[in-house]
């Protein structure tokens, strides 16, 4: 029993990060590549719908205050995060810190855990791509048909010369509307064609190299903040010019609670700072690429936290515009910025938001792949998966073998599987990777570890307590269905644990001699 806790010592762990030849990753990537690894992962579709939801139902105006509180909540776990990637500067993150400080099994559940957030999350935002994709060409009049943008029994409806997916907010929207939804023609998706194809590109470009990759991630987040910078700049001045509506939408700035908790007032931004957390769910991806970082002792602090704070001011300034043009009771809508930049009178607003949607799902589709397939090579380099998934191409560099099969599941997966409750699936599996992160630091401080750290998370043992709580109440928060899944999936994993890597494992094999 105690080889199943057995550790991957810091030094082999290190030795590793300095291999050089055909067989290691290329080191390509500056901090500039890091810090917009980190945006491209967290500017995605929760700053463009979760925002409505929370300010609608919870918080009001005050959803600036949430994105501050979750902002600070993901502080703690994002500095744990730093001070490992700064120590330990290998592909891995999570699976390989936990493999340092807890042992192999605890290693392999996270790293098995971690493909709930980075394979599945990539289908996730696979299928949501599809469907932007799918309207934005609508709004050119290119109507292509329904059956190829979605799930199979993905039900989709023709509204105001779009086809629309029908999701609850949509209904609501209709309802609202006074337009019975029966009475629409609407027709059922056989294959996700458009999901499948954007995971495909997006693992070409994955296979022919680092650089590349993130030179394209950088150019789709430059699009992406340019759309959210230039939403902000129109609500501002057309918000300068109707100065008495956007006080009046501001007000109450803190709506009174209604009795219940979480239903507005102070309790109301607690609630509303758990919804919107996951919108800052990615940062933790930058750590995934340490290992073809040039400098990553100083470069993936940098990456992890710059990405965050960037990310934290732009959802403040977004939050006040949006607030400031629509009353926050009118938020609860399937696009509330696109109905927001409407308000201004600017016609191709619509088309704008679009826009940047898809340049947001673009680019977190590139970080999860890429986090995923890294995964995939750490845990194979160390015995636990197939030797295949460590193979690197000669010339690219890349280990491509993993980044093919993966990509390929992760297209058959979004083009086949209706995924509603993915989201919280993700979200559960980030969280508990965050626990085991927060613990390891705190674990390797007292140890008194003597390897040099360029970046010390502060006040230990705080900091990675806190993170802990925040993520453990966190998870508490989501549902029931979520924890079964996680358990189902989990004892998928130990199955070939027991019946491979356990077997296979460098560490078990050289404590055995």
């Amino acid at each position: 029993m105690a080889g199943l806790f057995a550790t991957k010592s810091l030094t082999a762990i290190l030795e590793e990060a300095q291999e050089t030849g055909d067989q290691t990753l290329r080191r390509a990537l500056g901090p500039g590549h890091l810090i917009a690894l980190g945006i491209g992962s967290i500017i995605g579709t929760g700053i463009f719908v979760l925002t409505g939801t929370a300010s609608a139902h919870h918080a009001g105006p005050a959803i600036m205050l949430s994105f501050i509180l979750a902002g600070v909540a993901c502080v703690f776990a994002g500095l744990c995060y730093a001070e490992f990637a700064s120590m330990i500067p290998v592909s891995g993150s999570a699976y390989t810190y936990g493999y340092a400080t807890f042992g192999e099994f605890v290693a392999w559940i996270i790293g098995w855990d971690l493909v709930l957030e980075y394979g599945l999350g990539a289908a996730t935002v696979a299928s949501g791509w599809s469907g932007y994709v799918l309207s934005l060409l609508q709004d050119f009049g290119i109507l292509l048909p329904p059956r190829l943008a979605g799930a199979p029994g993905t039900v989709f409806l023709l509204y105001k010369g779009h086809w629309e997916r029908s999701t609850a907010q949509l209904q609501k929207a209709l309802e609202f509307s006074h337009v019975d939804p029966a009475g629409l023609p609407h027709q059922y998706a056989s294959f996700n064609l458009f999901g499948f194809i954007g995971v495909l590109l997006v693992t070409a470009v994955l296979v022919v190299g680092i650089k590349e990759s993130v030179t394209l991630n950088s150019v789709v987040v430059i699009i992406k903040l340019c759309v959210l910078l230039i939403f902000i700049g129109i609500g501002a001045n057309y918000i300068m010019g109707h100065r008495p509506e956007a006080v009046a939408n501001w007000t109450p700035f803190l709506p009174a609670n209604t009795g219940h908790f979480g239903d507005f007032g102070w309790s109301g931004i607690a609630r509303a700072a758990g919804i919107i957390f996951f919108a800052y769910i990615g940062f933790d991806q930058v750590s995934m690429a340490a290992q073809e970082s040039k400098n990553p002792t100083r470069d993936m602090p940098i990456g992890i936290l710059g990405s965050l704070a960037i990310c934290t001011v732009i959802y403040i300034l977004v939050t006040a515009v949006l607030t400031g043009l629509v009353k926050y009771t009118s938020l609860d809508a399937p696009a509330p910025i696109a109905a927001a930049i409407e308000i201004t009178g600017v016609s191709w607003g619509s088309r704008l938001v679009k826009l940047g949607a898809i340049c947001g799902l673009s680019s977190a589709m590139v970080v999860t792949l890429l986090g995923q397939s890294r995964i995939f090579f750490s845990m194979s380099r160390d015995g636990l998966l197939p030797k295949w998934a460590s193979v690197v191409h000669p010339r690219f560099r890349t280990p491509y073998i993993s980044t093919i099969v993966i990509g390929l599941c992760v297209a058959s997966v979004a083009a086949l599987t209706p995924i509603n409750v993915i989201s919280e699936l993700v979200s559960i599996g980030t969280l508990l990777a965050f626990i085991i992160v927060c613990g390891g630091v705190w674990i390797l401080r007292r140890r008194g570890s003597a390897v040099p750290r360029s970046f010390v998370a502060p006040w230990v043992p705080f900091t990675p307590l806190t993170g802990i709580v925040i993520s453990l109440l966190m998870m508490m928060s989501l549902g029931w269905e979520s924890w079964a899944r996680l358990f189902i999936w989990l004892g998928i994993g130990l199955i070939i644990y027991f019946a491979y890597g356990r077997k296979h494992s460098k560490v078990q094999l050289r404590n055995a001699d």
